[in-house]
């Protein structure tokens, strides 16, 4: 592929994030009479973690992932790790440097979910026939959606190790956390496997069904990220500097360091051989922050105006940043 075909579809999905999320963005406006209302994004945010995304993360382990495949991925958590680690550096050093109000920390979020697969819907694209593509896709970027890190910092030793316990049995029953397992479990035993999966399951209309809800994760969660963007345009309390000194970390630096990273990991044999899988965890460093750092900001009251002007401004350059480390990166690995 050429680079101008390369450009386009590396551009496309992101594209179709920014269409959807700018209706997002005003059907919370007054023009559509504030239908994404505060109160209905929570409620709409609840259904799709409690119903819409264990359907996307069972469906799509249960169909393509095996055992083997399991362990061969088992980079992929510790290099989400990293990119904890190597973000939390950075925003440290901005503190220091520039010295913001707020202290935020935040997660990778959604958007996997939503670029990574739609990469595969182009004819020509550099990660094979666009239905392999799509299915490894969903399983990679659904496996990522799964890694769940949060960090609360003041505590004591013992009330940060029963914090960490507690939050991990919390975690360990939550819908997503069950869906992956239960995926795992469905895709890794051919027993069950057979009992679901294929056109002569005897139980295939509830994988249908699984399938069916899953289908509304991406529309929703777009939607809602458009919805919750426009509490950024009501405020400017972000000194120019410290917006900038984050967006470059976050999409220039960490990016950079992050395609070193992988580089190495395939060098020593520690990936396996598709490009796609190099290609989702490069991109996993180039995400803008998860937007429930929002929601950890109006609950716990501290930086609420701060952290939405810093997602704004971070998903208004994720949209140029994206499409030009997605394009660098299939020229790369294609």
């Amino acid at each position: 592929m050429g680079f101008w075909e390369v450009l386009e579809v590396a551009s496309d999905p992101v594209l179709q994030v920014l269409l959807i999320s700018g209706l997002g963005a005003l059907m919370a406006s007054h023009y559509f009479n504030h239908l994404l209302s505060p109160d209905f994004r929570k409620s709409l945010n609840k259904i799709v973690f409690i119903v819409f995304t264990p359907s996307l993360i069972f469906s799509s382990f249960a169909n393509t992932v095996s055992l083997q495949d399991m362990l061969s991925w088992w980079f992929m958590p510790l290099n989400i790790a990293l990119t904890f680690l190597i973000g939390g550096v950075m925003g440290w050093m901005i503190v220091k440097v520039l010295k913001p109000n707020p202290k935020l920390h935040g997660n990778l979020g959604n958007l996997p979910i939503v670029i990574i697969p739609a990469i595969c819907d182009e004819k020509g694209g550099p990660f094979g026939s666009p239905d392999a593509c799509r299915s490894n896709a969903l399983s990679y970027s659904s496996f990522s959606l799964a890694q769940i890190v949060m960090k609360k910092p003041n505590e004591s030793f013992l009330q940060r190790l029963t914090h960490i316990l507690y939050h991990i049995l919390k975690q360990l029953m939550a819908p997503p956390t069950i869906a992956t397992i239960l995926g795992f479990v469905f895709g890794g035993i051919t027993l069950l496997r057979n009992l679901i999966i294929g056109q002569n399951a005897p139980l295939r209309l509830i994988q249908h069904t699984i399938q069916l809800l899953g289908d509304g994760t991406i529309p929703c969660i777009t939607l809602l990220l458009g919805g919750n963007l426009t509490q950024g345009m009501k405020s400017w309390s972000v000194k120019p500097w410290v917006l900038v000194g984050i967006l470059v970390s976050r999409f220039v630096i960490q990016p950079a360091i992050g395609m070193l990273i992988v580089k190495m990991a395939a060098n020593f044999g520690f990936l396996p051989v598709d490009p796609l899988f190099h290609y989702v965890l490069v991109m996993q460093y180039a995400m803008p922050p998860a937007m429930n750092i929002s929601t950890m900001a109006q609950l716990f009251d501290v930086g609420e105006e701060e952290c939405s002007v810093i997602l704004l401004w971070s998903y208004g350059a994720a949209a140029i940043a994206l499409t030009a480390w997605s394009t660098f990166l299939m020229c790369l690995f294609s």
